[in-house]
């Protein structure tokens, strides 16, 4: 499933438009990046709540083509550029953790 398509399908907003056909086959629930860093799967999509630009540059070496912003964390300038330059998509929602995990699970039907 593209980026895209699973921000649509789950109601979830799109902060910025790069990243959008990066193809989801997993996704990675963690907020420490040390974690995301050594466990997180390539082509997955990353939930957490860590809205900074050293969330982009851990994604960008795992090879995270989207990451989810939970509990309505708002983006910083810096996380969009760096973003958006890596070519990951950045999706908010107001949904917690355990919540978004559930939804992207079900929609790529792991």
């Amino acid at each position: 499933m593209l980026a895209k398509e699973l921000a649509e399908t789950l109601g979830y907003i799109v902060i910025n438009n790069a990243g959008l056909d990066n193809e989801i086959l997993d996704g990675y629930t963690s907020d420490l990046l040390s974690d995301v860093m050594g466990n997180a799967p390539e082509d997955s999509v990353l939930i957490t709540i860590q809205a900074h630009k050293n969330t982009v540059a851990v994604a960008s070496l795992a090879g995270i083509g989207a990451i989810i912003l939970c509990n309505n964390r708002e983006a910083p300038d810096d996380m969009i550029e760096a973003a958006t330059k890596e070519d990951i998509a950045v999706i908010k929602t107001q949904d917690n953790q355990f919540v978004a995990s559930y939804k992207v699970y079900n929609c790529l039907e792991l």
